[in-house]
């Protein structure tokens, strides 16, 4: 079964934040030093959304049904797109994005419940609890808009008096929207290649 991909290219997506009962939230490692995200995959065509949210949990951090409970989801998809160099031109139809559901689920279980072997392909190799801004500076670049957004509207699940206080280096983040200027030696060895 293939991941629906719409009209305009853009990949349906189950976005999945973990929250324990400090108010922390789960920030996985990627398998090859890939970054930090959270939980998240593709809708597969046909399939129900919460299906695609339960199917995920279990294969990306070896979570079930029963070892959360829903808080809340975002009321619609929250679109990004891929930059230029992430776009895989050979396939068909062509992805240039992920339009995603994010869901906030409260983490029913200890620490030692999460697996990461569920797959022949792990998704994350390590992973920690982080304070709830976090997520946002360890994101990659291009998905800071969207994993802002998610987490304002999911936040009042969590926090009804109130969203935690942004962090000192919030400011300091780069415009999301812009890819970050490689260096030039970097550069100049891509074009030998």
């Amino acid at each position: 079964m293939n991941d629906f991909i719409d009209d305009n290219g853009y990949r349906a997506n189950v976005g999945i934040v973990l929250m324990n009962d400090r108010d922390q939230l789960f920030l996985g490692g990627r398998t090859g030093g890939r970054g930090w995200q959270f939980p998240q995959g593709g809708i597969r065509e046909g399939e129900d959304i919460l299906d695609a949210l339960y199917r995920e949990l279990t294969e990306e951090v070896g979570l079930t049904q029963d070892d959360v409970a829903v808080l809340g989801s975002t009321a619609n998809w929250l679109h990004y797109r891929l930059p230029e160099r992430y776009l895989r031109r050979g396939s068909r139809p062509l992805c240039i994005g992920q339009k995603q559901r994010w869901f906030l689920l409260r983490v029913a279980r200890a620490d030692d419940a999460f697996r990461f072997d569920t797959t022949d392909q792990p998704e994350f190799e390590s992973w920690r609890w982080v304070d709830y801004w976090t997520p946002v500076r360890e994101v990659i670049y291009f998905k800071r808009r969207s994993y802002t957004r998610a987490l304002h509207e999911l936040g009042g699940y969590a926090f009804p008096g109130g969203l935690p206080a942004y962090p000192a280096w919030w400011s300091d983040l780069a415009d999301e929207a812009t890819e970050p200027a490689e260096p030039q030696a970097r550069r100049e060895i891509g074009r030998e290649a």
